[in-house]
């Protein structure tokens, strides 16, 4: 047994059997001890960033860690925009990131770089392995790394011949999450102060949003008689009929500064303090006012659940059924002209019974959230990062994780073209994803963005510089072209014969929606 095979075995043993990978010359050895282990899953991507997006959205669903294989520094370095995404999601991940053999590197040939420098930046856990025979108990300690609440991001370096040379023995990893414990008395002054609170608010975020401790929470909401609130993007969150409705915290930083001046206290659950996405001139970054109290009561990394269960105990909630469940509200389907109001209509009525939505929908979306409330029960993922082409790669992942559940992945065609390579592993891998391309041949949001930073009346050099024609993008040509069947829709009838044609099959489907 070789390194690069203890560390495979090692990573078994630690429940990460999915592997989205990429490799290069110096991952090889890896690549064949992949091959000798079936039980590892290994899954190619056309590119770094769909690895590491792939890893994000399989950590989201599944709450434990996949591995990504990447090579070298230029291979993590095109993984970084959604290692960054997957960072500020709080998601999971063991990258394993091939090296030059030891006694290669001083020697700088052309791929020779600082993996460790561009790992830092994007890694709660950064090592080289130095020995072949200390390569599994590297990895159990990545694993272990990967696994501490509410997930982190391990980087293991694997030099070409730690992963030749032979191995030692495989390392037992223990797989439970580690999270920390809040004290009752942190949590009975919490509640005090909540209740003596004039205006209170509670906002949450993290697991505070899965489905029971999103009702519990809700209830202690409705005992003090307070509105519960989310950040505007959130990892994950389970919604539509029969549970609690989120209301989010506006993008727009005028928005969000209006419906949060009236709070005169915050009580904080797996959130963070509410502050703008971007600076803009004469605005706010800090989205309260200065006199507003918060009570930060959990953290991420802490038991969030025990945390809620006590603090609805102590303020005498359980038998309280909240106002602010959703009641079943499937909108009418329209006809006609294609826009965001119709567009949101159509999947409000469609959304199938346990679906997941991806959205990266950025502008033709914003409203999608509050128009699917009352839709069929479903979870919901946004981009914490910010950082565009996390869509596909995260509904690939996923689907991955979740083969029984139908992936709906909502895409602006601009975001799309950063990760289009996920197309081919959807197709690959026959993953169960309706992918719709909302087509408005645009960075629709940096037209707005533009006038934002007071840029009133833009000339043709900034326009062109925002536009996506000429030539226009064609989805259905790129789809077909990575084998995932595609069509165009012009209308809302065309769009929900093709909606309702591709739930009804097993495998991916991309409809380009013209706006």
């Amino acid at each position: 047994m070789n390194g690069a095979e203890s560390l495979v075995r090692t990573l078994l043993k630690g429940n990460v059997n999915v592997c989205f990978s990429n490799p290069g010359t110096s991952e090889m050895h890896f690549v064949g001890a992949l091959d000798a282990n079936h039980d590892m899953r290994s899954i190619l991507c056309l590119f770094e960033g769909g690895a590491t997006g792939a890893a994000d959205g399989y950590y989201r669903m599944k709450r434990s860690p996949a591995s990504t294989l990447l090579h070298l520094g230029p291979g993590l370095a095109n993984g970084l925009a959604n290692l960054h995404n997957a960072k500020k999601a709080n998601s999971g991940i063991v990258n394993i990131v091939g090296e030059h053999a030891i006694d290669h590197i001083k020697l700088n040939a052309p791929l020779t770089s600082d993996i460790e420098g561009i790992a830092r930046p994007v890694s709660h856990w950064v090592k080289t392995s130095i020995s072949s025979r200390d390569v599994a108990k590297d990895g159990a300690e990545a694993i272990a790394v990967s696994m501490k609440g509410p997930g982190q991001i391990a980087t293991l370096i694997l030099p070409g011949d730690t992963a030749w040379n032979e191995g030692g023995s495989v390392v037992n990893v223990n797989t439970l999450p580690t999270l920390n414990n809040v004290s009752t008395q942190k949590i009975e002054l919490a509640a005090k102060k909540l209740k003596e609170a004039k205006k209170p608010m509670i906002l949450i975020g993290g697991s505070a949003l899965e489905e029971n401790n999103f009702l519990n929470i809700a209830k202690v909401a409705e005992k003090i008689g307070c509105p519960i609130m989310t950040d505007w993007f959130n990892a994950r969150i389970d919604k539509g009929q029969g549970r609690i409705n989120a209301v989010r915290i506006p993008y727009v930083v005028d928005k969000a500064v209006s419906v949060l001046k009236e709070f005169d206290t915050i009580l904080i659950i797996g959130a963070r303090k509410p502050v703008a996405f971007f600076a803009y001139p004469n605005k706010p970054g800090i989205l309260t006012q200065e006199d507003t109290k918060f009570i930060e009561l959990a953290e991420l990394s802490d038991d969030i659940t025990n945390v809620i269960n006590s603090l609805t105990d102590i303020i005498g909630a359980n038998k309280i059924v909240p106002s602010t469940i959703s009641k079943p509200l499937l909108p009418e389907i329209p006809k006609g002209q294609i826009n965001t109001t119709t567009l949101g209509m159509v999947l409000g009525a469609l959304i199938p019974e346990n679906a997941i939505i991806v959205d990266e929908s950025v502008t033709t979306g914003r409203e999608f959230f509050a128009q699917t409330a009352g839709s069929r029960p479903h979870t919901w993922l946004n981009n914490c990062g910010g950082s565009i082409g996390f869509g596909l790669p995260l509904a690939t992942g996923v689907a991955v994780a979740c083969p029984d559940q139908k992936v709906i992945a909502l895409e602006g065609d601009g975001s799309a073209m950063y990760t289009v390579q996920s197309l081919w592993t959807m197709a690959r891998e026959n993953l169960d994803i309706i992918v719709l391309i909302f087509a408005n041949q645009s960075y629709k949001i940096l037209q707005g963005e533009l006038t934002n930073v007071g840029v009133l009346n833009p000339g043709k050099a900034a326009l062109e510089m925002l536009s996506l024609t000429n030539p226009s993008l064609n989805w259905v040509s790129l789809s077909k072209g990575m084998g995932v069947d595609a069509v165009r829709v012009e209308n809302i009838e065309s769009l929900v014969s093709s909606f309702n044609y591709a739930l009804k099959q097993k495998g991916p489907y991309l409809i380009e929606i013209m706006i």
